[in-house]
């Protein structure tokens, strides 16, 4: 049976927080919600949750061209003490050109503000990919689409519902 796309279309979409909280319980996933002053800065909202910084999921939002014509965005997750490799991204999918997303393009896609963006994508046109050395921690931190509380994720968890696309991304220390 299928609902009626009518009656579908006019139900409101999740919030980014709401979404995420309810996935997270349908999944049985392990996690622990941190509250705690806004800050969206990774370094310092680390401090506020009590973790070391490289336990920070940071996710970036990237634009790269592909050719003349095609545009491709990505959502990148790197930990939080590591520097995204641009040229990493681009050599990946095959770029020609890659830059970070401006803020309205990068705010629109992950439905949130910045310095909330989520670890997962929520967005049809924005592909996800997580550096593998941020995968072998145990557990992954990062703001839930709030500035004011962060999640706890077990990172077996995240990897089963998040699907990320693993590939090294980060920049050499």
């Amino acid at each position: 049976m299928t609902g009626d796309p009518h009656v579908a279309a006019s139900v409101p979409a999740l919030d980014p927080y709401a979404r995420l909280i309810t996935d997270l319980d349908a999944a049985g996933a392990r996690y622990r919600l941190i509250d705690h002053a806004p800050e969206g800065r990774t370094d310092l909202v680390s401090a506020l949750r009590g973790h070391h910084v490289a336990q920070a999921a940071k996710c970036l939002i990237v634009m790269v061209k592909v050719g003349k014509k095609q545009t491709r965005h990505v959502l990148a997750v790197v930990p939080g003490d590591a520097r995204l490799d641009l040229q990493a991204v681009k050599a990946l999918l095959s770029g020609t050109y890659v830059t970070f997303a401006g803020r309205d393009k990068a705010e629109e896609l992950a439905g949130s503000v910045s310095g909330t963006v989520l670890p997962f994508s929520y967005h049809p046109r924005l592909e996800l990919i997580a550096d593998q050395r941020l995968l072998e921690l145990p557990e992954l931190f990062f703001n839930a689409a709030r500035l004011d509380r962060s999640i706890a994720l077990a990172t077996d968890d995240y990897v089963r519902l998040a699907a990320p696309r693993t590939a090294a991304i980060t920049a050499a220390p």
